[in-house]
């Protein structure tokens, strides 16, 4: 990575979880996303959810028809595990180069996850040809007993499922997607090679603090839900720190504005507008200008088996006003710090 006080020079990045969406949704944001990153692990949590091969190169196809022209972009498919998914279809989606990763949601943890899996005994068959192939899982790192309070759940998950499925099957390779607490930090750090973690921009700016702040402000709501400051503290030093095993997942997660604006809103933080920038300013902030393509350009790589970038991307020192809404009507959706000035501005 080249870098002066002002500029920001790096081998292009990756997005390792990013919500697409379909239809016209997908068609607004994805632009987003291709011109922020070259690749993009793209989560499978449709209605109904990306489960075979095919229903893996329809969506793609429909993601590559989205994408502008004169952009390269690469979207990377996955499979939604379900307590009934095909070992064997998984292990040819895989072989053909359909899935890049499986992933996993906890039955009802967020949103479009209630045909997630509900027991992992059954869904040890694919987990074991998913380890035996080197396959990458990713996981939604959140129990969902109601007995469990919202804030504990990650680690409560790390306690009761995780550890007893990596002792398990310690040839698994986990991607544990963005870890929220100080325990998901600690955990990794210990974890060995075939554990690594995604962590987000939105969970490196805000605390819970944030969503109550002079009143209820539903765009700050996301699951897993941002926690206390030491835990932000947590990831900050994590994301900076030029470890290997942390990487840039930004799950933006985009929702209309009505349907987060209302009595039951939806959990999603849309960052994809300007998620490079948002990035840029805590590695400033931090002191960590110089780990910032580590984290962003390759780890992610390193850990999927995949080649880094060979285009680069630089950003500017320069205000950039974030739009208040990006689509139209009732499809418009609100970036994260909309309204907002950020401080960096990225162009390719």
């Amino acid at each position: 990575m080249a870098e002066t006080t002002d500029t920001i020079t790096l081998r292009r990045p990756d997005d390792w979880h990013v919500h697409l969406r379909d239809g016209a949704m997908l068609r607004a944001v994805l632009p987003h996303t291709a011109r922020q990153f070259a690749r993009a692990i793209v989560m499978p949590n449709l209605v109904p959810p990306v489960t075979d091969i095919a229903g893996a190169l329809a969506y793609r196809a429909r993601i590559l028809a989205a994408v502008p022209e004169g952009i390269d972009f690469t979207p990377l498919m996955t499979c939604y595990l379900t307590d009934t998914t095909d070992p064997d279809e998984v292990e040819r989606g895989h072989e053909e180069g359909v899935f890049a990763a499986v992933k996993l949601y906890p039955a009802h943890a967020t949103t479009n996850s209630a045909y997630g899996v509900t027991d992992l005994d059954r869904a040890m068959p694919v987990l074991e040809r998913t380890a035996a192939r080197g396959m990458p899982l990713l996981i939604h790192g959140e129990v969902t007993d109601p007995d469990v309070d919202l804030f504990d759940r990650e680690a409560v998950f790390i306690d009761r499922m995780l550890a007893p499925l990596r002792r398990r099957l310690p040839e698994l390779r986990i991607v544990l997607e963005h870890i929220t607490t100080e325990e998901a930090v600690a955990y990794v750090e210990a974890g060995g090679a075939n554990l690594a973690a995604t962590i987000t921009a939105h969970h490196l700016i805000i605390n819970r603090n944030a969503i109550f702040a002079g009143g209820i402000r539903p765009h700050l709501y996301c699951l897993p839900i941002a926690k206390r400051e030491r835990h932000r503290q947590a990831l900050r030093r994590a994301a900076t720190s030029g470890k290997a095993r942390f990487f840039l997942g930004t799950d933006s997660a985009p929702h209309a504005i009505p349907t987060k604006e209302t009595a039951c809103g939806c959990a999603g933080i849309f960052t994809a507008t300007n998620a490079l920038e948002l990035y840029a300013e805590v590695f400033d902030e931090e002191g960590a200008l110089d780990r910032f393509e580590a984290f962003a350009s390759l780890n992610g790589p390193a850990f999927h088996h995949l080649p880094v970038n060979q285009r680069s991307a630089t950003l500017r020192r320069e205000p950039l006003p974030v739009p208040s809404s990006i689509g139209e009507g009732d499809a418009a959706v609100a970036p994260f710090r909309a309204g907002e000035t950020l401080r960096w501005r990225l162009s390719l």
